[in-house]
């Protein structure tokens, strides 16, 4: 059933809609959300009423419509709203315009998705003597999400001091109600998603994202009133910027995606689908091969193996020798003549560049509010974006980019956040605006790489922005450990990692070479000496439709190895659709019995596939439940005869039978 976006009006009353989920606008004498809800469940998430945003403008609280307090705080009779009055410290409301989906950022679509999505936007506009501002609203076909974004522009004849400015806030239904006071929160049923999202490379990074208590809720269950039921989308500083006359400012966007249960998976499957359909360059997933050198007979020799093997990404990787913000002639030339080697081969060449975590000197690194020195950063040490040495970075990375060619950046040490107090950076004034301003040239430089069709492994959540791929989630020094011990580990952290991402959206670790320690016990070279684990490497990552970063200097050691590579590529992008596709969590690894997961996605053929593992060393044999729809299934062990299975109770049953170390797929229809 298709349910496509729509937007109803009456006098009194504004309903963006699309079949799926609901917000309600009251339009009559004043502005408030009445009602967000998941229509096919009936679950109401507004408790209250609130302004439709917050903007303090030098010193001064402005409001986005609102009202004057209700009786209540724990619900909203609908009686109410005729005896509520306009918030005297809210801009006159004067109109509202229906207006096209935005498309924030360029992208030169490499896929089929449609992007941006499609759907239904409306503006509503406000208006004093010398502020003039716009609430933009989004909803969209065939998916449980709602946007919104702030504009504000200066109209007055002086500069003005923007503060801060709370985008979207929202007296929720509380996720559960509790007198005393909880270890941990359960929150209402919904996520909330910003643009604004960096520190960490988890849904839960989203830094602008409030979940605050609400005093003026007199009437919860809380004896203390700490249950978190206000949501509050604000930057975690600032903005703090000085707004000069005519000139516009947005904020951040945001994102309320409403569940339909409470149950993991059906809502993190509402959170991959909102990541495909948002930032659909996320979807694509090229294999890469990460070489550790800048030679340029090895790095052909390698760019030539990933080519035979069906490799279409190189990175010139961490500890290689690359210096991107080496602009002079001579680099360039060296690097573009081997971009061109790679564009020869059918395998597109990048590289690795560090940024945010590292120490520069006094004069360009952050300078802590507290100490008003260097340190104490979320990395010890960063250089701030916006100093002298930050402007001519990004600066020294397009000249490259844009010089050489190159198709990838591996973007490391990315801005986490960093708020600088210092008053001598020309990028920024003082430590209010200094987050907003380092947060906009980074993604400024994301969304200008993503014009270029620039592929950006970013170890964080700037999927908004345009990155494609962020780390899966291990700990590095794993990697160091014996071979045996880690395959366990990638396949724990995949099951972790594909809860919040979709198996293109993380990227894992082989240590061909050594790495982080281990000798010769944790890596794989020689190659044709570790064939089973080099194999199990690839079924662990490929198997999850997940890439990693391949590193060391060659795919292949002898023609058994090199045989063994291609046919595991060959197999991968046979059944790469439903590989790439969502990931149903049936049994985490452990390292005790066989642990499997399946991927589903009903308009591709096979249309479901088990992938099962065996970490122990002798035989296992188990019979398992795996979860479908439908009345039977066809299901046949790799390439075997197909048998039919009859669907009971929302499962059928498959037998496992894996040898020692062993591993097996089924393809399902």
């Amino acid at each position: 059933m298709s349910h496509l976006a729509r937007i109803e009006r009456t006098p009194s009353e504004l309903v963006l809609t699309n079949g799926i989920v609901e917000r309600r606008i009251h339009l009559d004498r004043f502005v408030t959300t009445t009602s967000i809800r998941r229509l096919d469940t009936g679950n109401e998430y507004i408790r209250s009423v609130e302004p439709e945003a917050v903007l303090k403008i030098d010193g001064k609280e402005v409001l986005l419509g609102g009202t004057t307090p209700p009786p209540n705080r724990a619900f909203l009779d609908p009686n109410w709203l005729n005896g509520l009055q306009p918030d005297p410290n809210s801009l006159r409301f004067v109109g509202l315009e229906e207006v096209p989906i935005q498309r924030p950022i360029p992208h030169p679509d490499r896929s089929t998705s449609p992007w941006p999505p499609s759907g239904k936007a409306i503006m509503l506009y406000f208006r004093s003597d010398t502020i003039s501002a716009a609430v933009r609203y989004e909803v969209y076909d065939n998916l449980p999400v709602i946007g919104k974004q702030v504009e504000f522009v200066n109209r007055g004849p002086k500069t003005v001091l923007l503060d801060t400015i709370s985008s979207e806030k929202l007296s929720i239904v509380e996720g559960e109600s509790n007198v005393e006071a909880a270890r941990a929160w359960r929150l209402p049923n919904l996520t909330a998603l910003t643009d604004m999202a960096f520190g960490g490379g988890t849904v839960d990074a989203g830094s602008a994202v409030h979940w605050e208590i609400d005093p003026r809720y007199q009437t919860q269950v809380s004896y203390e009133l700490k249950t978190p039921a206000l949501l509050n989308v604000y930057p975690p500083v600032g903005p703090g910027l000085d707004i000069s006359p005519n000139e516009t400012y947005k904020s951040i966007r945001s994102f309320l995606i409403l569940h339909s249960s409470d149950e993991r998976e059906k809502k993190t499957l509402d959170v991959r689908q909102f990541f495909r359909s948002f930032a659909p360059w996320t979807n694509q997933n090229p294999l890469i091969l990460h070489i550790v050198s800048t030679n340029i007979e090895k790095v052909k020799a390698a760019i030539d193996q990933a080519s035979e093997c069906g490799f279409e990404i190189a990175i010139l990787s961490f500890g290689s020798g690359l210096n991107m913000e080496d602009t002079s002639p001579a680099n360039i030339q060296k690097f573009k003549a081997l971009r061109e080697y790679a564009d020869s081969k059918g395998v597109r060449l990048g590289g690795y560049s560090l940024l945010a975590s590292r120490r520069i000197d006094d004069e360009n690194d952050v300078i802590n509010v507290k100490t008003g020195k260097t340190g104490g950063t979320i990395f010890g040490n960063s250089p701030c974006l916006c100093s002298k040495w930050g402007l001519q970075y990004f600066e020294n990375l397009k000249t490259f980019i844009r010089e050489t060619g190159f198709h990838i950046l591996e973007h490391d040490g990315n801005y986490p956040g960093d708020a600088c107090a210092s008053t001598k950076h020309p990028g920024h004034r003082d430590y209010q605006d200094s987050q907003w301003k380092q947060w906009k040239l980074i993604t400024d430089f994301y969304g200008w790489c993503r014009g270029r069709d620039v592929y950006l492994n970013v170890p964080d959540m700037y999927f908004l922005a345009g990155s494609n791929k962020t780390g899966m989630g291990y700990r590095e020094t794993n990697w160091s450990l014996p071979r045996e011990q880690q395959h366990v580990h990638a396949r724990q952290n995949l099951f972790d990692g594909t809860w919040d991402k979709n198996p293109s959206m993380g990227w894992m670790f082989v240590p061909l070479v050594e790495y982080q320690g281990g000798g010769a016990a944790a890596t794989i070279e020689p190659l044709k000496e570790h064939l089973q684990d080099y194999e199990l490497h690839l079924a662990n990552n490929l198997g999850y439709g997940a890439q990693a970063c391949y590193r060391g200097m060659r795919l292949y050691d002898s023609p058994e190895t090199k045989a063994m590579v291609v046919r595991m590529v060959n197999w991968y992008k046979k059944y790469r659709e439903i590989l790439e596709s969502d990931v149903i969590h049936l049994r985490r690894a452990d390292g005790r019995r066989i642990d499997f997961i399946l991927h589903v996605n009903p308009t591709v053929s096979p249309s479901a596939m088990l992938l099962a593992y065996n970490p122990t060393g002798q035989r296992q044999t188990e019979v398992v439940n795996v979860p479908l729809k439908g009345s039977t299934a066809k299901v046949r062990e790799k390439e075997g005869k197909t048998s039919t299975h009859k669907v009971k109770d929302g499962h059928i049953q498959i037998k496992l039978d894996l040898p020692a170390k062993g591993w097996s797929y089924f393809p399902i229809n």
